[in-house]
């Protein structure tokens, strides 16, 4: 399984590039798309509708602002979506937090704290490793050199 990593537009590849360098590091194939869900939400609908056939095992959503990606991501896919809320505009942040976390019941977005994409990979990768035991094995090799 793969990880997608989304984000609404590509100023917000500074943010988002730490999942990147995590999931690589961690030796979790992944892709980087940038798609608005306000300004081609048929291309974000397509993606996360075919996001499971296509050997996502979870997505990771960045967005500033009003964030409705993750949102809109989790709407149309069962697989685990994580929000990385951007610190943008005049709130800093502060309104897509909430606009992430505050998901209505049965549709789960997983969120962590305001432009932090790399926890959101450590997330991702400990969703695979459920299933592939050399993730699961890297995760614990990388928490053993921080906690030792």
């Amino acid at each position: 399984m793969k990880i997608a990593i989304l984000m609404g537009s590509d100023k917000d590849m500074n943010v988002m590039q730490p999942a990147s360098d995590v999931l690589t590091d961690m030796g979790v194939e992944h892709e980087v798309h940038v798609m608005s869900a306000h300004r081609n939400p048929e291309a974000v609908s397509s993606f996360a509708r075919a996001a499971r056939d296509n050997g996502f095992g979870a997505i990771i959503c960045g967005a500033g602002k009003a964030a409705h990606l993750a949102g809109a991501v989790a709407a149309l896919t069962t697989i685990p979506v994580i929000g990385v809320p951007i610190a943008a505009g005049a709130l800093k942040g502060i309104d897509a937090l909430y606009a992430t976390v505050q998901m209505p019941t049965g549709i789960p977005v997983a969120t962590v704290a305001i432009d932090s994409a790399a926890n959101a990979a450590y997330l991702a990768a400990s969703i695979l490793s459920l299933h592939d035991e050399a993730v699961a094995g890297r995760l614990a090799t990388y928490r053993q050199s921080w906690t030792s």
